[in-house]
């Protein structure tokens, strides 16, 4: 038997899990920032022609999942599995696109970090042999996160500057195995390993400092990768975090750089798709955050970037902050989680 698993929180892929397809859609703010025509949809009104935010970014959800099908050639009948997040209560979104689509599904909640989930576990199924086509995604939007985690948009209530902004953004990909990808795609982009996250609670308290609670996942894991897999950061053409935004990932890179890691290298290697989704001049605070900031990055810009050949190793590593609406109010900090997948093209 191949042992696929290798150091303490990695596995290496040896059946070429493929990304044959990709789908996104964007909101309206999400579409005048410096990625605006990176995207398949951007909408024009984020009500999205329904009566509530939540239905809308459940249709966000399904219109990014069929795009992504329907680039890998394939209609739902022939997606094995859907794997998908949100953070809407009991992952609102996530279900309700299941249900209209008819596909079997996994529901999965790693707060912002569960692209990277979905798509981690997507590999493995597809991996292993238990899956040949597997939709993996998330969404998320800014008035429904609003309303569920701090104020409705109604209340007009002022943001401090270290607030990030939920993005109105849904991304999927099509997982296939190797013998069944699309063999018309110019460059094919393979997930070659992943490492699993550990929940690592700086002690923040203030919901408004996402970056600051997520940045020491996202340094733990991304060491734990390059220890696992005797990699050096130079190894990837980029390291991506999620949505830890201006502030994390400051601190991202002064944590990195206190762990011996090339400044320089940093600098040059490293980004965070919460700074790359808006311009500064859109006011949007502290950066993006939200599932849907790297899943529209990733599958809108990142993944063209890779299918070009511009980018030929990436290390995609969403991050997620794992508080509900009741934990702040209990005294409970935040804690936080990064996930890896590491994808090359051939």
């Amino acid at each position: 038997m191949i042992r696929k698993k290798i150091g303490r929180q990695s596995v290496v892929f040896t059946e070429s899990p493929c990304i044959t397809g990709r789908g996104n859609v964007a909101g309206e703010k999400e579409g005048k920032g410096p990625l605006g025509e990176c995207f398949d949809i951007v909408l024009k009104d984020d009500m999205y022609g329904e009566k509530s935010w939540e239905k809308a970014e459940s249709k966000m959800l399904k219109e990014a999942m069929l795009k992504a099908a329907a680039r890998a050639g394939k209609t739902p009948e022939d997606i094995d599995v859907m794997l998908s997040g949100d953070l809407l209560n009991q992952l609102m979104s996530s279900s309700f696109t299941a249900r209209d689509t008819h596909i079997p599904f996994l529901g999965l909640y790693g707060a912002c970090s569960t692209m990277t989930e979905s798509l981690l576990i997507a590999s493995v199924l597809v991996d292993g042999g238990y899956a040949r086509h597997v939709l993996a995604g998330a969404s998320s939007h800014f008035c429904t996160a609003e309303r569920q985690f701090r104020m409705p948009v109604e209340h007009g209530n002022q943001r401090p500057p270290s607030a990030q902004w939920t993005a109105t953004a849904a991304g999927a990909v099509v997982v296939s195995a190797g013998e069944a990808a699309n063999l018309s795609l110019k460059s094919r982009v393979y997930a070659e390993s992943a490492t699993i996250g550990r929940v690592i609670d700086a002690g923040i308290k203030d919901a408004n400092q996402m970056g600051a609670a997520m940045a020491p996942a996202a340094v733990d894991t991304l060491l734990n990768h390059l220890e696992d897999t005797g990699r050096s950061l130079d190894y990837y053409d980029m390291v991506v975090t999620g949505d830890l935004g201006y502030i994390g990932k400051d601190i991202m890179m002064d944590l990195l750089a206190d762990a011996g890691l090339n400044k320089k290298m940093i600098f040059t290697h490293y980004d965070d798709c919460g700074t790359m989704l808006f311009s500064k001049s859109q006011d949007v605070h502290g950066g993006a955050s939200g599932c849907g900031c790297s899943a529209a990055v990733f599958t809108g810009h990142l993944l063209k970037q890779m299918e070009q050949g511009k980018i030929k190793k990436l290390l995609l590593m969403s991050t997620g902050a794992l508080l509900s609406t009741i934990s702040p109010f209990q005294g409970e900090s935040i804690p936080g989680i990064a996930h890896a997948v590491s994808l090359e093209v051939r």
